[in-house]
């Protein structure tokens, strides 16, 4: 009697996205890539494309998803170009956006060497990567697959199964773009697994769901690209249509073609990575390792460049003491910076940090008129004089009163050449801060023009027309009487 071999089960749900560290190449393992190639080579032309040559052209799959990608507005003008000269290019770049569109791909990793950012790593793709073409980072296809939508979806995509059913009803074919409802179902991968898949051969265990497709589950791959298709044909298509990928089962049931389970030998047999392959993905980790050694001499030399100069971290930062009495160059660097600017007015910083910066060009403005210096008082006398007819005792004689001060009238000369009205408009609004007091305010000479020029106008028309009449003085309230000095008729008798 002979004993078949046991079936593998199906792992634990997790997370689906590949998880691998910086550097570290995706495997065809990884990417699945037996199942990418049996759904791209399907050669069968049963979807329509509505961005096709004319549209509700009948295309195969990878024709469909191609173009959804060219005609997405975010996509770049590079890749559109790339894609319409490299046909293998075109379909390495659909297999990585149909990982992203699934959740395989997230949008932490990119797939340039030379990528800097901390929010990504690093991992090259041997597999989608024998072109020159450029693979993009996965957050810039992302963006791509989410503005992949038809021209009557502009006010919003259907965002259930429910959903694109409904519109496959209504006689809209295709019912939604074919990258929502790759969304949608990965969305609603529990329901889609129990409404369509069915799981006969794990002995009562769980049901296989739509985003267990993409992951290396005990199922050959051409059967799960089977069962991707015929998803894909069923909600796209219109209703009744024959399904191109459905078996007998599926015809008697309505339910997706039938997954069978791999042995533990057969298992071996898919996504096998060739030596050429195995090779580049060590070289190119290899180069991501150098790239980001150099990286960090660089950044390494930049900072010991600013310690040296002063900006950058001091003395105490580099957990060095500074000598007493003598002051490191950043601290005098601060206060340097320290003393140009203002101290802040009313609880807030000045808008402008210092003196200088309200003069523009100052090496272009006229020099400031120069005070006369007022002349010195006299020299007290300071030898003696002997008084007329005197014993000849020295006495020390009164200094004289001290002159006047002399009044200087300061005459400012016009600035030339003067502003027209808006450039000094323009230049109050951009120099002042409305919250600070006026009497704070550092003019230049242009303003001191303006103010001598409106106190002038202001006396000239002081008294003049239409100046309005002083008020009329308040009337004075009548005098109260006095009741003894008041009229009497006796007084006249």
């Amino acid at each position: 009697m002979t004993t078949k071999e046991p079936v593998k089960a199906l792992p634990a749900r997790k997370s689906h996205a590949i998880k691998r560290a910086d550097g570290e190449p995706l495997t065809r393992e990884d990417l699945q890539y037996d199942l990418l190639r049996h759904i791209f080579d399907d050669p069968n032309p049963v979807f329509t494309d509505p961005n096709g040559d004319p549209p509700g052209t009948q295309v195969s799959f990878r024709d469909l998803y191609v173009n959804a990608l060219v005609h997405s507005p975010k996509s770049s003008k590079a890749v559109r170009d790339k894609i319409a000269e490299s046909p293998a290019f075109a379909t390495d770049f659909a297999m990585i956006s149909l990982l992203a569109n699934v959740g395989r791909v997230n949008t932490t990793m990119a797939f340039f060497p030379e990528t800097r950012t901390a929010l990504r790593t690093y991992h090259p793709v041997p597999a989608l990567q024998k072109t020159d073409g450029n693979l993009q980072d996965a957050p810039r296809i992302k963006n791509a697959l989410k503005t992949c939508s038809l021209a009557h979806e502009v006010h919003g995509a259907p965002t259930t199964p429910v959903d694109i059913l409904r519109q496959r009803e209504l006689g809209q074919v295709p019912s939604t773009s074919v990258v929502n409802l790759i969304f949608v179902l990965n969305n609603h991968s529990g329901a889609v697994g129990r409404n369509h898949f069915t799981d006969e051969s794990n002995g009562g265990g769980d049901a296989l769901e739509f985003s267990d497709l993409f992951l290396p589950v005990p199922v050959p791959s051409a059967a799960r690209a089977h069962a991707f298709l015929w998803l894909l044909f069923h909600y796209l298509e219109a209703q009744g249509a024959p399904n191109p990928y459905a078996d007998l089962d599926a015809l008697s049931t309505g339910r997706a073609p039938r997954l069978p389970r791999l042995l533990d030998a057969d298992e071996d047999a898919e996504n096998i990575d060739p030596p050429d392959e195995i090779a580049w993905g060590e070289k190119m980790a290899e180069r991501r390792r150098a790239f980001l050694a150099r990286d960090r001499e660089r950044q390494e030399a930049v900072a010991a460049t600013k310690e040296e100069t002063g900006l950058g971290a001091g003395p105490s930062e580099r957990g060095t003491e500074t000598p007493p009495g003598k002051a490191s160059s950043r601290s005098k660097a601060k206060g340097k910076l320290a003393n140009l600017s203002d101290p802040p007015l009313r609880g807030r910083p000045t808008k402008l940090a210092s003196k200088e910066a309200l003069i523009p060009y100052p090496h272009l403005q006229p020099p400031r008129p120069t005070l006369l210096p007022a002349p010195a008082p006299e020299s007290e006398a300071s030898s003696a004089k002997s008084k007329p007819g005197g014993r000849g005792r020295k006495t020390k004689a009164r200094a004289p009163p001290p002159p006047p001060p002399v009044q200087y009238e300061i005459v400012y000369a016009p600035p030339s050449p003067e502003r027209t009205m808006l450039q000094h408009a323009w230049h109050t609004i951009s120099t002042t801060d409305p919250l600070v007091d006026s009497d704070n305010e550092q003019g230049d000479e242009h303003v001191r023009l303006d103010y001598t020029r409106r106190l002038k106008t202001l006396n000239r028309l002081r008294g003049k027309s239409p100046t309005p009449e002083p008020l009329p003085p308040p009337a004075l309230p009548p005098a109260a009487m006095d009741v003894d000095s008041g009229f009497s008729p006796l007084r006249f008798l």
